[in-house]
């Protein structure tokens, strides 16, 4: 049972759409906004990497039929590191030394960007809203980066809090992948925790690419969990999920943004029902969306041939904030590849909200992270049903 429904998933995922690929060495134009992206594009993250290059994509040229940003052209350039930390590493180097990009723009992966820094620290290329929340990449003293919403810290201890106060939750353990991400939630949880005089009652890690997950469900259940807290991606996210079900173990799940996703609440056998997750973003219904959010969903679907998950949300949104950062900036960003323009092209943002009814986003005063607050979401039938205002901790 659990076999089937990762290759019914698997078979979803390889479905989404694919005009995200990977660049070749480009010509140098005088003039352009020369961006770049390391994602990835065939790995287990595929889906959102995908997802975010299709919607800067979409963002992008709408901008430069209109004429650009004050005249300037955009061009995005895409490297595919497979979600391998050694290819994100070798591809910024490209991006820096042979295409001369002056911006980062919704690179993917905690670990993959963290070990990117160095060499955009070293050129002076700043860091625009990459596709990784955690605390290190906008705590440093040099900090190069900043990011669209909360940090994963800030969303699991907004959501714990929720669920220790209002479902009464006492027994908490952890499912996490063993990376920098999974430390992160797993730190979260523990200062939470601690606030309720709990702690951590168990811990199962796993690789980002384990498709087993039976031990690590027998365990936490030996542990009598009341509540599992989620450091996953979509794939790792379903399974963990499908084998509790399949053991007959009705115990809740909470993660960060990462959980939130309409291709979870697609996952087949409603392996991803119940589950709970902490996000800025808000996953729009077309139905009832406003005639705006229509529109982009509408042009969305026509042009990939796949409706927009959660990952194409955080794209057009990150794509916003770049086109208005470059507008801030003014019509020479790219001389001297100066990161304090951009710092305070970027901390002028403030009282600002994504398309799609994301909490509101405010960079003023030296802040890099958009927000802290998030909302707890839940999964019930084919979408999420959101049960909070924007919270904090």
């Amino acid at each position: 049972m659990r076999r089937s429904a990762a290759f019914a998933f698997a078979a979803m995922l390889a479905c989404f759409a694919l005009d995200g690929r990977a660049a070749g060495p480009s010509e140098i134009r005088l003039g352009e906004i020369r961006l770049g992206t390391v994602t990835d594009l065939s790995g287990p993250a595929a889906p959102y990497g995908h997802a975010v290059v299709n919607a800067l994509r979409l963002r992008f040229d709408a901008v430069n039929a209109a004429g650009g940003v004050r005249g300037r052209k955009i061009r995005l350039i895409v490297e595919d590191h497979q979600f391998q930390v050694p290819r994100a590493v070798q591809a910024a180097a490209k991006l820096i030394k042979r295409d001369r990009v002056e911006a980062f723009v919704g690179a993917l992966g905690t670990a993959q960007v963290q070990a990117m820094l160095p060499q955009l620290r070293e050129a002076g290329i700043p860091n625009l809203f990459p596709m990784a929340a955690s605390r290190d990449l906008v705590q440093a003293s040099d900090a190069i980066t900043w990011i669209s919403g909360s940090l994963y810290y800030d969303q699991i201890r907004a959501g714990v809090k929720w669920m220790v106060e209002q479902r009464g939750k006492r027994a908490v353990c952890a499912l996490a992948q063993n990376t920098d991400y999974g430390e992160e939630v797993q730190q979260a949880l523990r200062d939470q925790l601690a606030q309720h005089g709990l702690s951590l009652l168990a811990v199962a890690t796993h690789r980002p690419t384990d498709m087993d997950f039976t031990a690590s469900v027998a365990r936490l259940r030996a542990a009598n969990c009341d509540l599992v807290v989620l450091a996953t991606l979509l794939r790792d996210t379903l399974l963990p999920m499908a084998a509790a079900k399949a053991a007959g173990w009705n115990v809740d799940f909470l993660g960060p943004s990462t959980t939130h996703d309409h291709l979870l609440a697609a996952a087949p056998g409603a392996a991803a029902q119940g589950l709970y997750s902490v996000s800025s973003i808000a996953l729009p219904e077309r139905a009832t969306a406003a005639p705006e959010v229509q529109a982009w969903i509408d042009a969305y679907t026509a042009r990939f041939g796949v409706a927009p998950n959660a990952g194409a949300i955080y794209g057009a949104t990150i794509a916003d904030l770049a086109v208005l950062t470059f507008d801030r900036v003014g019509d020479r960003a790219g001389e001297g590849r100066d990161p304090a323009r951009f710092a305070r092209a970027i901390g002028s943002i403030s009282g600002w909200r994504d398309l799609f009814g994301g909490t509101l986003q405010d960079f003023s005063n030296g802040r890099r992270q958009g927000t802290m607050q998030a909302y707890v979401w839940h999964l019930g039938g084919p979408r999420y049903e959101r049960l909070t205002e924007a919270l904090g901790y």
